[in-house]
């Protein structure tokens, strides 16, 4: 949610920031805006826009704007609707100070009318204005100091970046709950709300953490605590290229990571193995109840997780959403293990849940796509998926990892705990390793489910169904389905849908049936006879050579063969295709769906 980038050093900084936001669009964005302290240092000029980052490029062709410090910001409405005056970035009453942020000031209306009492006039409905106009009523003579000051007077998750006319050779940053890093060139420096942002000039990088405040000029980046204490900040290197950034070709991001899972879930199964935590292991031995929290996809692939983790290492698992286990009654104690999944490490419900967590005395771990992510940071233990960015919105290649991860997790904990044999472990191990080549062979039917989309796209409703370990996937598929085709689609456990859902189907809905050849296919054939027998359409995904579910079903998608614990790692695979072939043929942008954000750092 929200896009920051800043530029301090030698380069015009306007394309600079240019690129930078582009790099930012997946998360999500209704407007945008630059500014630039011009080459004489005293002036800022700012330049916005509702809409995309195209239409503040072709706004600003032809406008002569030079200067070597800037920020940019693209803007997801939370307080006004996304207009002009409501865009980043928001200057200062005498036009000498500049802000960009993301996240949400709490206390902001309280301190609007402070600032009015004392005469500043507002333009816009946001908070962000507020700290523009805090800066310049408690300015000092010196920018960290004030900043020092201003920070003291915010409540809520924020990052923030700012530029003076005062002090036109430096921006300062502010971290408190949101994202924000600093990217390290030579003459050169960046703040920016996540790592794509800067990877064209530089892979070098410092993480801030909360409550902390950055002071970056061309030639220097010094990091204090909010009390005014200098730290030292140990820089991290990333080994992505920016071509990993890039369409390659394919039509659009989601496209492409779709096509990349067969490298991600290899790349996963590899990295799991070579850099597995001893200490996690012997933790989870004395385990005696493991949470799951996460929000959207990341919580499909906890519901896959519980099912391993309690039929491998023998521990009770609950799956709870985010924003639902915070402020619930939570039962933890010393024996307790908290797990997270947040495919940015940034998501906010799973944060500050796991940080809750972690004060009642639960160990925590998290699950996560970006190193040096805040998660990857404040928990016990960490556990990544390695799949490079995820630019689009709609989570693909991150869940199929995520759901990689948590078998081996399941896997290695049971090895610890004695509850399966080596010789298992060795077996479903194997059987993994083939899973990369299998997707594969699901890829290559691209054109054949693309037929069907032509055929379903004009549905006004879905329901997906599955059972067990398949069950969320049917939510996985009806979620990918509705983010990005806007279509209305529910996913229901089958056997449950003769107590209620079995009303809405007729001879008009399309029901989706997840029926893998596994020890519940007998229950699921039943369940999808219930469906014909009420003239549903069934699309089902079933095993290669399932010559009966065939004869039931107006139309299928084969899947090849596995055991059925990988099951769910192909399943989910056609229904992504499903979805995305759907979604481009009624003309929607997938990578970017309407009202969503691909990191959602405000609760």
């Amino acid at each position: 949610m929200c896009g920051i980038i800043g530029y301090v050093g030698k380069r015009n900084a306007v394309p600079v920031l240019l690129y930078g936001l582009q790099r930012l669009e997946y998360r999500g964005y209704d407007s945008a805006g630059i500014a630039i302290i011009d080459k004489a240092g005293d002036k800022i000029i700012v330049e916005k826009q509702v809409g995309k980052i195209k239409d503040l490029q072709e706004y600003l062709w032809g406008k002569k704007i030079e200067g070597h410090i800037g920020l940019g910001h693209t803007r997801w409405a939370t307080h006004g609707a996304p207009t002009i005056e409501n865009a980043h970035p928001h200057t200062s009453q005498k036009g000498t100070i500049s802000i960009v942020h993301n996240g949400i000031i709490e206390n902001y209306m309280e301190l609007k009318k402070e600032l009015m009492d004392k005469g500043y006039k507002f333009k816009s409905e946001t908070d962000t204005e507020v700290i523009a106009h805090l800066f310049e009523d408690l300015y000092t003579g010196n920018l960290l100091e004030t900043t020092f000051k201003v920070a003291k007077k915010l409540e809520g998750a924020y990052a923030v970046g700012v530029i003076s006319t005062y002090e036109p050779d430096k921006i300062v940053a502010i971290k408190k709950g949101s994202p924000l890093i600093i990217g390290l060139g030579k003459d050169e420096n960046f703040i920016a709300s996540d790592i794509p942002a800067v990877l064209e000039y530089t892979k070098d990088f410092i993480a801030l953490e909360d409550g902390e405040i950055a002071v970056i000029t061309k030639n220097k980046v010094e990091v204090y605590s909010i009390d005014g204490k200098k730290l030292e900040k140990k820089p991290f290197h990333v080994n992505w290229d920016v071509s990993v950034a890039e369409k390659a070709g394919y039509k659009h991001f989601m496209q492409k990571e779709i096509h990349e899972q067969p490298r991600t879930i290899a790349d996963t199964i590899s990295g799991f193995n070579s850099s597995k935590n001893e200490e996690l292991f012997e933790t989870l031995k004395d385990a005696s109840r493991l949470y799951i929290i996460a929000c959207g996809t990341s919580y499909h692939a906890g519901l896959v997780g519980k099912f391993w983790i309690e039929k491998f290492a023998k521990i009770p698992v609950e799956v709870d959403y985010a924003s639902e286990y915070r402020y619930r009654d939570r039962m933890i104690d010393e024996k307790t293990v908290v797990l997270g999944i947040s495919q940015s490490g940034e998501t906010a419900d799973t944060r500050f849940a796991l940080l809750d967590a972690k004060k009642e005395g639960a160990k925590t771990i998290g699950l996560v796509n970006v190193v040096g992510s805040s998660l990857s940071r404040e928990t016990d233990y960490i556990l990544y998926t390695y799949c490079g960015p995820e630019i689009g919105v709609a989570a693909t290649k991150t869940f199929t990892a995520q759901l990689v991860s948590l078998l081996l997790f399941a896997l290695e904990a049971g090895l610890k705990r004695e509850t399966i044999s080596l010789e298992d472990y060795e077996f479903i191990h194997n059987q993994l390793l083939h899973i990369p080549s299998k997707v594969e062979e699901i890829l290559k039917k691209d054109n054949e489910i693309k037929d069907l989309a032509h055929k379903y796209m004009n549905a006004t409703d879905f329901l997906f169904l599955g059972r067990n370990i398949n069950y969320p996937i049917a939510l996985e598929g009806a979620l990918k389905l509705k983010e990005i085709s806007y279509i209305h689609a529910e996913g229901y456990p089958a056997g449950e849908m003769k107590h209620g859902p079995i009303a809405l189907i007729d001879e008009k809905l399309p029901v989706v049936c997840v029926i893998p050849k596994d020890r519940f296919y007998e229950k699921m054939f039943s369940n999808v006879q219930e469906v014909k027998a009420r003239k549903g359409k069934v699309l089902s995904v079933a095993t290669e050579k399932d010559e009966e579910i065939k004869q039931l079903s107006d139309d299928i998608i084969y899947i090849p063969e596995t055991i059925d614990p990988l099951y769910p790692i192909l399943t989910v695979i056609p229904l992504q295709l499903l979805s995305y072939h759907i979604a481009t043929l009624l003309g929607k942008d997938v990578d970017q769906p309407r009202n969503l954000a691909k990191t959602v750092t405000v609760e």
